[in-house]
């Protein structure tokens, strides 16, 4: 995923010549976005998009899967037991304890991501795997493509937990990532900044109540 839209999560802001803080403008019309704007996805691109008000509304009306820009929503659901084996995640070849998943509508897969110092790295994705988990976890695999993506976090007993979040919380974590993280651990800093993230996910999330452990996977690790 690549844009300008992009450089608020990956780079410290920075003020105008004044000292004022800076404008950010819509990247459709270019008129002031606001503070707390939303985004859209240029699917050919696979770019994000800062959007005005008017422009978020007016690709969120589309809902033939057709179009070329996709806004991308709202919506925030955490499963704190998210059914997903430990074997399961070294199929997927995820070497960190978080990564995302989303729909990619151009290649008509789904792809994975972990953020790192670099920024987001792609980890293969076998599908067969895939396919397994989120028959196993159904309250979470309407996820849209494009836009929405499974936030997957290990935690410290082995389990999993999941969020479903827009596109760009993903990328506001890559951005986190890249500009906190220090040596070779990380350092005190960015596990902290880690977890302030994922604190603010739980706090606007609607809590899905666990799936079922029958049919499904082993959630431990």
């Amino acid at each position: 995923m690549t844009a300008t839209g992009l450089r608020r999560f990956r780079e410290p802001p920075r003020a105008g010549r004044s000292g004022a803080p800076p404008v950010t403008l819509c990247e459709l019309c270019a008129a002031p976005a606001g503070e707390d704007h939303g985004h859209v996805v240029n699917v050919e691109r696979r770019g994000l998009l800062c959007a005005c008000r008017a422009c978020h509304l007016l690709f969120t009306r589309d809902t033939t899967g057709r179009a070329r820009y996709r806004a991308v929503p709202r919506r925030y659901l955490h499963a704190p037991r998210f059914l997903l084996g430990a074997a399961d995640w070294d199929e997927m070849q995820i070497p960190v304890r978080t990564a995302f998943f989303f729909r990619n509508s151009a290649t008509d897969r789904t792809v994975a991501f972990y953020p790192s110092p670099a920024g987001a790295t792609e980890s293969l994705l076998p599908l067969e795997t895939w396919e397994r988990v989120l028959a196993a976890n159904p309250a979470m695999a309407d996820v849209q493509p494009d836009v929405e993506a499974l936030l997957v976090d290990r935690r410290p007993d082995g389990g999993f937990a999941c969020h479903l979040v827009p596109i760009d919380a993903c990328y506001e974590l890559v951005g986190l990532v890249r500009m906190r993280w220090k040596g070779f651990g990380g350092g005190q800093e960015a596990r902290e900044a880690i977890e302030g993230f994922f604190a603010g996910l739980r706090e606007r999330s609607r809590t899905v109540p666990p799936a079922s452990d029958e049919g499904g996977g082993d959630d431990g690790g």
